[in-house]
């Protein structure tokens, strides 16, 4: 069973719970884990890390209190409006921050998954939107409330349109209304709801079963996945053709093989 840290303490605590997995749980739930510019720059750093860190397979977002994440940290943002330029430049600093964030979430070459026990809304809805697999809370719910407080949720739309339905990512973002975790799950934004309690032990499960596969073929995977989503078809086949063919080319894929037809279990290199 997963413990998390205890608070009060760091915003982001760092733990490795079972080998090969790292979770980074979010710690300010007094804010409702809202992403202040410095907790974006720790998690972005985290990320960063774990996904060199050879020891590390799969890493798992978490967060303490009821809460997932709020989203960007308002009354940071508002602190910053007396500025000079009425605080534009902290706004850009924060929003490219955040950008940077997502984006190395998904360049980091070790599978990172989102483990929410509470409310994800905005920048949190964005995180979870953006983890290459989700597991939440049958109570959890999700959400891109901007348009209710005239901030449209520009940034977290790039990681919801990309994840659900395009009528259903306007309906979430132009309704300011929140998602349950069953429509989460039915429309793709997660991977499974489950009752509350389980959600660690589910998130952890499958990190275990990611770090028990080669390493190098995850990374080689999660990376073409990402670059051929997005491509024509023809396109996308003709790279995933040279993918698969540089694969084969692996140490681990020819163990992985030989382990198949001699019916063993194979003994990774992760190379």
């Amino acid at each position: 069973m997963y413990d998390s840290a205890a608070t009060p303490g760091p915003e982001l605590v760092i733990t490795n719970p079972e080998p090969g997995v790292a979770v980074l749980t979010l710690n300010r739930p007094k804010a409702r884990n809202a992403l202040s510019l410095g907790l974006i720059r720790l998690l972005h750093e985290a990320i960063a890390s774990s996904g060199q860190d050879t020891g590390v397979a799969a890493i798992v977002i978490a967060a303490n209190g009821p809460v997932f994440s709020a989203g960007h940290d308002l009354k940071e943002l508002t602190a910053h409006r007396g500025d000079a330029g009425g605080g534009r430049a902290f706004f850009e600093t924060t929003m490219q921050a955040c950008a940077a964030l997502m984006q190395a979430i998904v360049a980091c070459p070790k599978p990172v998954i989102a483990a929410v026990q509470g409310t994800a809304t905005a920048a949190g809805c964005q995180l979870v939107a953006t983890c290459d697999l989700a597991v939440a809370a049958e109570t959890a719910e999700f959400g891109t409330p901007g348009v209710n407080i005239g901030l449209f949720c520009s940034t977290p739309m790039v990681a919801l349109a990309r994840n659900v339905p395009r009528k259903q990512a306007m309906e979430m973002l132009l309704l300011g209304e929140t998602m349950s975790a069953t429509d989460a799950e039915r429309f793709g934004l997660i991977n499974r709801a489950v009752p509350a309690g389980q959600v660690m032990d589910l998130a952890l499960d499958m990190a275990g079963r990611i770090a028990a596969k080669s390493k190098a073929t995850v990374a080689i995977g999660k990376q073409a996945f990402y670059r051929q989503i997005d491509m024509p078809v023809g396109e996308a086949y003709d790279y995933a053709a040279k993918v698969m063919v540089e694969n084969m080319m692996h140490a681990d894929a020819n163990e992985g093989i030989c382990a198949f037809i001699e019916k063993r279990a194979p003994l990774w290199k992760d190379s």
